[in-house]
């Protein structure tokens, strides 16, 4: 029997106060119908397709690529290898020299977790002024095989700007990312089994998730 022996919650709170990338829809969570007077309890939830924790489809940056329910599952599902860059300051670049020791660690398949430690600001508006992934490191490891990219902050690139280099070098391969996670600390077993799965929304750009990390013993 599959059980896995821990969980680890990697997504954020979803509220109406929950951080959302600039100029992204304002999320609106309330109450629809209650007990008391409609005999159930009921919540209208108006988010963006990107709200909180989330996933990226190759579409959200190349018209031709694969939308949210046209990804292949499997790439919302493998071994993570969590990458620590606890050391970056405000709006610097992870470069390959920063994660050059996990490279060849890296297989085909796998999940990447880029650790900031940035969650931690999230509410802040500090937390816009994230770390952000040099894509060259994403070219490197886009040709190690690995197709599915996560951090722990807004954006996996540079936010404030107008160009995109790590998410179009992704979506090229049609492959995904996941952004607004946290709580990477947690991850303190080796080869962590992550789940990432979308809701399956016809058509659209990306998907809110509840991202997990689960240890999973040997039967």
């Amino acid at each position: 029997m599959f059980k896995p022996s821990k969980i680890v919650d990697l997504s954020l709170n979803l509220t109406n106060d929950t951080p959302i990338y600039p100029g992204d829809p304002v999320p609106n969570i309330s109450v629809a119908t209650t007990l008391e007077h409609d005999g159930y309890n009921l919540h209208h939830v108006h988010i963006g397709s990107q709200t909180g924790s989330h996933v990226d489809a190759p579409y959200h940056f190349l018209e031709s690529g694969e939308r949210i329910h046209e990804s292949d599952l499997s790439l919302f599902i493998g071994t993570g290898l969590v990458v620590p860059v606890l050391g970056k300051g405000e709006q610097e670049r992870i470069t390959l020299k920063d994660v050059e020791p996990y490279v060849e660690k890296v297989e085909p398949g796998h999940i990447v977790l880029f650790h900031t430690g940035w969650s931690k600001f999230a509410g802040q508006e500090k937390y816009f002024r994230h770390p952000f992934v040099d894509v060259e490191v994403i070219q490197v490891l886009l040709e190690q095989g690995v197709r599915t990219f996560c951090i722990d902050c807004i954006n996996l690139d540079y936010t404030g700007g107008t160009d995109f280099p790590a998410h179009e070098a992704i979506a090229a391969v049609n492959g995904i990312i996941a952004e607004n996670l946290t709580n990477f600390e947690g991850i303190d077993f080796p080869d962590p089994l992550i789940s990432l799965f979308p809701l399956k929304l016809v058509g659209c750009d990306g998907s809110p998730v509840r991202a997990v990390a689960m240890k999973v013993d040997s039967l």
